[in-house]
């Protein structure tokens, strides 16, 4: 569970450093706003709040996220959230039943665009 804890305490700061330094990544978070959460079954997780043009995150689950993406456990998800073909890694956990998400899919689309800004750190 603790590098699954790891994983998404970088993914918070890859996130805060690509919308305030990738011009592209700036004019896709401005103007959002957006509480989401990645977690475990167990209730382990990071939530995530995107307003005013930058990204905050803190440890926790959120009360009301506008989406939730749920790993069967801390393994599945550090897996999924570290793999190098993320798209396909993302899209094989749904299928196993090892990630389920909830909430406002359209929401969730807009963070897999999110987090293609990555890539280009």
């Amino acid at each position: 569970m603790f590098r699954f804890k790891i994983v998404l305490f970088v993914l918070a700061k890859l996130l805060q450093r690509a919308a305030k330094s990738n011009p592209d990544c700036v004019s896709h978070v401005k103007g959002k706003d957006l509480i989401f959460q990645i977690r475990t079954v167990q209730g382990v997780g990071r939530y995530f709040m995107v307003k005013n043009g930058e990204i905050t995150s803190t440890s926790g689950l959120a009360k009301n996220p506008k989406f939730t993406l749920t790993f069967r456990d801390g393994k599945s998800g550090f897996s999924v959230l570290s793999a190098k073909n993320g798209k396909e890694a993302f899209l094989s956990a749904l299928g196993k039943k090892d990630l389920v998400v909830s909430g406002d899919f359209i929401e969730v689309m807009w963070f897999q665009m999110l987090a293609d800004y990555l890539k280009s750190e």
